[in-house]
């Protein structure tokens, strides 16, 4: 699994489905570079089982990520045919109607294989046909994208796992801190508590208050 942190974020354009129900066919995230944070995840499939838990709980955190700046992403192997129809189908049965932040379509499985999450590879026989080994779907992988484009926190979860929407709140607020104060944030830090400088005395001073 390639590490990605302080790398700049692959760069693609791909069609989208945006606001709930518009087709955008060639979307990218070099639109936000200089204006916003972007969290940029995957998950395996439209219509499934914990896929739409995940989805829905950043809908639900949408208010608290746009107060810090941040746009939402996400992106699976389906197409933007199948995004739009899952957003035009009812919680009640199994759709995810509500979700407004744009859902990308990686049919080609390029952009899932450039952040390395692509839970198969492509392989040659000797007549140089191509075949799929492996599941060709995206782990759920999250990468935590800042103004200038590079990656400063990825997590990779295999597909039955669900991930913390909380804990990406967590990972802004404390990237957004550093950047603030220029201090760093120890284990479990949380917006409100206290951080430490990062010399000798610092972290001293922070473990002697604990």
């Amino acid at each position: 699994m390639a590490v990605l942190v302080g790398k700049k974020a692959p760069v693609f354009n791909a069609p989208a489905v945006v606001n709930g129900g518009d087709i955008k066919e060639s979307f990218s995230l070099e639109q936000f570079i200089g204006k916003k944070y972007v969290i940029f995840y995957f998950y395996p499939a439209d219509f499934t089982f914990v896929c739409p838990t995940e989805i829905l709980a950043f809908q639900e955190k949408a208010e608290e990520f746009a107060k810090r700046d941040v746009e939402v992403v996400g992106c699976s192997v389906d197409s933007e045919f199948s995004h739009w129809k899952w957003l035009q189908t009812e919680l009640k049965d199994g759709g995810i109607k509500g979700v407004k932040y744009p859902l990308v379509a990686d049919q080609s499985k390029s952009i899932s294989e450039n952040y390395d999450v692509l839970a198969g590879e492509w392989e040659y026989n000797d007549e140089g046909e191509a075949d799929f080994k492996g599941e060709p779907r995206s782990y759920r992988g999250l990468f935590l994208i800042d103004k200038e484009g590079v990656v400063r926190h990825q997590v990779i979860n295999d597909m039955p796992l669900g991930r913390s929407v909380e804990e990406a709140l967590r990972m802004v607020d404390a990237l957004q801190y550093f950047e603030e104060n220029g201090e760093v944030c120890p284990a479990d830090w949380h917006k409100g508590d206290k951080a430490l400088s990062a010399t000798q005395e610092g972290i001293a001073s922070y473990l002697s208050e604990k």
